[in-house]
């Protein structure tokens, strides 16, 4: 399976199968990692496969995912969740999740208001 640009099937994909296990062995290896880790580190290490993913396809995503990618996504700090300024770490996360929402509508549902 390759992940490809929207719908267009001769659209070259965003991700190549590399690419691809590359993500999957930083998940499963994040995953068991994690398990001797303080919880802290848990959204440290899918925020650096969020970032991981994005960096392999935004050059060759449309100009409103690259634009997430190099905005939102890499405004967030590449910390673990800090023991002092949780709460603001905590909505700088929410605004992120929010403008991804904003993105993923416009993306998959344009002509929604």
């Amino acid at each position: 399976m390759e992940i490809r640009k929207g719908q267009d099937p001769v659209s070259p994909p965003v991700l190549d199968e590399d690419q691809a296990l590359e993500l999957l062995a930083y998940l499963v290896t994040a995953a068991r990692t994690q398990i001797d880790e303080a919880a802290e580190y848990g959204p440290l290490r899918l925020l650096t496969a969020a970032r991981r993913l994005g960096a392999a396809i935004a050059p060759r995503a449309s100009a409103a995912t690259a634009e997430f990618v190099a905005g939102p996504l890499a405004a967030v700090p590449e910390l673990a969740v800090p023991r002092d300024g949780r709460e603001e770490y905590t909505a700088g996360l929410d605004e992120l999740c929010r403008a991804l929402a904003g993105h993923l509508t416009s993306h998959f549902a344009p002509d929604t208001p």
